[in-house]
């Protein structure tokens, strides 16, 4: 039986096919390491100076936004006061911009007008204090003037004397009605007008307030020295009446007059201020001022 010897056919080997992996996609940035020191080392630099401005801005606004002095120190009344109460102690804590905030101050409460008043007029050196209690007005040495009938201010509601003869009607205005009496150096004035000035609580009060007024119409440097306080009763309404020397100098020369303010409390309108003033020049007609006062009427 033949022995068959099986040979392989020679065969040209197939070429082995490799798949190369795929290219990774560039990178969009660099890593640190990637990039030169010198852009590194300026980076920093930045980062470093960037922070220190912020810090100093930061310490400026602090700094600018506290109150400048120095704190005072609490008073002995202050030290001496309670504890605060437990419903203050337990406040929330504001935040860092409401506390670096100043508080906005407490207004103090002002005082009236009246009461500034009256403290202004106690401490005018030109006024004598007031005395308590009450001294009525002197009888005037003297004759009194012929009265021709009254005169009424519609304004201040009461009516008074028209003096006749000494006594001549002058222009009224700032005033309700004005009588003047002709003398050397300084001329008497009569006159009638709603009290100028802020009406207090009291009629003596306000009548002291219009004593130191009538100032303006004496010669720069008058003092006043009281010579009579006492209620009065006109047409039955309330009145108060002072009666005061005024002294002052004219040409080197000391001179007086002798003066009085009736306030009288009229219907519906500020108290009714009637002022007489008669220099020691005219000392004849001082007895007009007793005339005035007791022939007051209220309209």
């Amino acid at each position: 039986m033949p022995t068959y010897v099986a040979a392989e056919a020679e065969t040209t080997p197939l070429p082995k096919i490799t798949v190369p992996p795929p290219t990774p996609p560039p990178t969009s940035s660099r890593g640190l390491g990637d990039l030169p020191m010198r852009l590194v080392y300026r980076t920093v630099v930045a980062a470093l100076i960037v922070a220190l401005i912020g810090g100093v801005a930061s310490f400026v606004f602090f700094r600018s936004s506290t109150p400048t002095g120095t704190t005072a120190a609490p008073t002995q009344a202050t030290a001496a006061s309670p504890a605060v109460s437990p419903a203050a102690n337990t406040a929330p804590p504001t935040s860092t911009a409401s506390s670096s905030a100043q508080p906005a101050a407490t207004p103090l409460p002002s005082a009236s007008p009246g009461k500034t008043a009256m403290a202004a007029a106690l401490a005018d050196p030109r006024v004598q204090v007031l005395p308590e209690g009450a001294e009525k007005l002197a009888a005037f040495d003297g004759k009194a003037a012929k009265a021709r009938g009254v005169i009424k201010d519609k304004r201040s509601g009461v009516s008074l004397p028209r003096f006749d003869k000494y006594w001549k009607l002058g222009k009224a205005s700032p005033f309700g009605t004005r009588q003047n009496l002709a003398a050397h150096g300084v001329d008497g004035l009569l006159v009638t007008c709603p009290v100028p000035i802020e009406v207090q609580d009291d009629l003596r009060d306000t009548a002291f307030l219009a004593a130191r007024w009538t100032l303006n119409h004496h010669p720069a440097g008058s003092t006043i020295t009281w010579t009579a306080s006492q209620p009065i009763t006109v047409s039955k309404r309330d009145g108060w009446l002072l009666g005061f020397e005024v002294d002052y100098t004219l040409a080197g020369a000391k001179h007086k007059s002798m003066a009085a303010v009736a306030l009288v409390d009229v219907p519906d309108t500020k108290p009714a201020l009637v002022f007489v003033s008669i220099p020691d020049t005219q000392k004849k007609r001082w007895r007009d001022i007793n005339t005035v006062m007791s022939q007051l009427k209220v309209l």
